[in-house]
């Protein structure tokens, strides 16, 4: 099936005058169709965090839907979290797709520890902290080979997201898989706060002037 873009940045990315994801992200035009996502990034995958059943009670009777939650990502710095609900489990998924990937995110990568140095994106530029309800998370870089020791919610973010070394702290109520798969998906978004020189990342990790500097 042919996709028609509805949206002026569908139409820009239609025409070819946007050609990648990072183009998009920075054009300031609201991303409201998931296949822009899809034309820009076809190797994008998926996978579902959480289902459960959620039950309400109505004058016509009890009312059954299920609640998914879907993370998607290119393992290359590109990550998104959804959520939705619906009658049925596989059309929950399909939604929570649609939406994950309107929530799609371009993250900051580095190797932000004292102890690696390798100068390779392989963890985080820095400390980030993110959080939602009760639940803070914080992401410190990690050195090369240590891989993911955080949590399985926030492993499967961070592994999509294309972080293949880090560390996490917690605190609040951790089994609350939405808060804590937000908290890890707003931790990330926080590694864009501040701006990074491309040119004199290497003389950083060689000795050099850290020349990070904030918005």
């Amino acid at each position: 099936m042919t996709w028609e873009p509805k949206t002026k940045l569908g139409k820009l990315v239609m025409e070819g005058k946007i050609t990648s994801m990072s183009q998009a992200l920075r054009s300031g035009l609201p991303l409201r169709e998931p296949e822009i996502v899809d034309a820009l990034l076809p190797d994008l995958q998926d996978e579902v965090i959480h289902v459960r059943m959620v039950q309400r009670m109505t004058d016509s009777g009890r009312r059954t839907k299920f609640s998914v939650m879907v993370a998607v990502g290119n393992s290359d710095g590109f990550v998104g979290l959804g959520k939705a609900k619906a009658k049925e489990v596989g059309a929950a998924i399909r939604k929570a797709l649609d939406k994950a990937k309107l929530n799609i995110i371009e993250i900051k990568r580095g190797c932000g520890s004292w102890e690696c140095g390798c100068g390779m994106p392989h963890s985080l530029p820095f400390k980030v902290t993110g959080k939602c309800g009760s639940v803070l998370v914080t992401l410190k870089p990690a050195p090369k080979g240590v891989g993911l020791a955080v949590g399985d919610v926030a492993k499967t973010i961070l592994r999509l997201a294309g972080v293949k070394d880090a560390w996490e702290f917690t605190r609040g109520h951790t089994k609350t898989t939405f808060n804590y798969a937000m908290a890890t998906f707003d931790a990330l978004k926080n590694t864009r706060i501040v701006k990074i020189n491309p040119q004199i990342i290497a003389p950083i990790y060689k000795g050099g002037v850290n020349n990070v500097r904030s918005d």
